[in-house]
């Protein structure tokens, strides 16, 4: 209760004050203040200056106001710009509509053309990518081999693909592979539609990445995919017959191959000047092979300089010309590209029952 003695206090100088109030108003009136003369103490209190006083009181408070806020909007555009540096630069141009719609409305044209949904175009985004893609795509040119699956080709009993990739100077040691994972009664039924994964592992069999192939009934389309997240995708477009292929670096299209058809196996990448990027020649393996075998042979040529001469199996790969080096990622993308020719075009049906013919090729 020891709050009791001061609420007493203070009430009783609150009804001293009013009492006070009380006596001014009776002994003076209004005319004391109008005049100005003094009220039981003979102080002048004019209630014009109370009125100035008061409005000058309530614009000091307005100007503090102001001038507060002005130093919290610098300060924190200081701020900004001290903490975040590029972020506020990289931000300045959406403080701009009329300059930032024309680049989002083509940003949204080129979303509604490409299918692929995780990467975008972003060095930031590519960063891990091209680490786990390195030690496999880093390389010149890249030599692709089909395994013979021989029970496809006695029986017609379609096997899970199997391929070697191989450096063309040293083709002697493989440097990754290519294994097919597939449902068995999906391929006896589907064939060369049928949806499947493919893994890319490097020579110990670390997987590098993969692509993905869904089921297709007129334009194939196949994914890659590192770690689990679309890269890029091979698209390709109907045609009587020509073979037409469009590939996506996440949401942008980076280039189009338009093979004339017929017994043309040239697959040539090209940008949208027409300028050369990479090309994918199918190599001629024999009569044997290609007659009665799906064990084709694909060389993909990035166009990186120092080689300069056929080496092995590598018999057409030749120095490319090209106007600038794909990208790891855009690699990828090309080696998705050739295993997808070699089941749109390359693949048959087996059931020959000629093994020995094949071996004395």
């Amino acid at each position: 209760m020891r709050w009791l003695p001061r609420l007493l206090s203070q009430a009783a100088a609150a009804a001293g004050r009013a009492a006070a109030r009380d006596r001014c108003s009776h002994v003076g009136g209004s005319s004391g203040f109008a005049s100005g003369r003094g009220v039981g103490d003979g102080t002048a209190v004019p209630r014009e200056w109370l009125r100035k006083l008061w409005t000058e009181e309530l614009r000091k408070q307005r100007d503090a106001a102001r001038r507060w806020g002005m130093r919290a909007a610098a300060a924190t555009e200081g701020g900004a710009a001290g903490s975040f540096g590029d972020f506020s630069k990289a931000a300045r141009p959406f403080a701009h509509p009329e300059t930032a719609a024309p680049r989002f409305a083509e940003e949204g044209a080129s979303h509604e053309e490409a299918p692929s949904r995780s990467y975008q175009d972003d060095d930031g985004d590519f960063a891990p990518v091209e680490t786990k893609l390195n030690p496999l795509l880093s390389r010149a040119n890249l030599l692709i081999a089909r395994d013979i699956e021989w029970a496809n080709i006695m029986f017609a009993f379609e096997q899970e693909s199997r391929y070697i990739i191989m450096d063309p100077l040293f083709p002697q040691s493989p440097v990754g592979f290519i294994r097919e994972k597939s449902n068995v009664i999906f391929r006896q039924l589907l064939r060369s539609r049928r949806p499947f994964v493919a893994e890319i592992t490097d020579a110990m069999g670390n997987e590098i990445f993969t692509v993905r192939r869904p089921f297709w009934f007129i334009n194939s389309s196949i994914y890659a995919e590192v770690n689990g997240k679309e890269v890029g995708v091979v698209h390709r477009r109907w045609h009587l017959w020509r073979r037409i292929y469009d590939l996506y670096l996440g949401n942008k299209q980076f280039a189009v191959v338009e093979n004339p058809g017929f017994w043309n196996w040239t697959f040539t990448l090209i940008d949208e000047d027409d300028n050369v990027l990479a090309q994918i020649d199918r190599n001629w393996r024999g009569i044997g092979f290609e007659l009665f075998t799906d064990a084709g042979q694909y060389a993909i040529r990035f166009g990186d300089a120092g080689l300069g001469r056929k080496l092995g199996l590598a018999s057409d790969t030749d120095e490319l010309h090209v106007v600038r080096q794909l990208t790891l990622p855009e690699r990828a993308v090309a080696l998705a590209l050739a295993v997808s020719l070699d089941c749109d075009y390359f693949s048959r049906r087996g059931g020959w029952g000629l093994p020995f013919l094949i071996a004395t090729e």
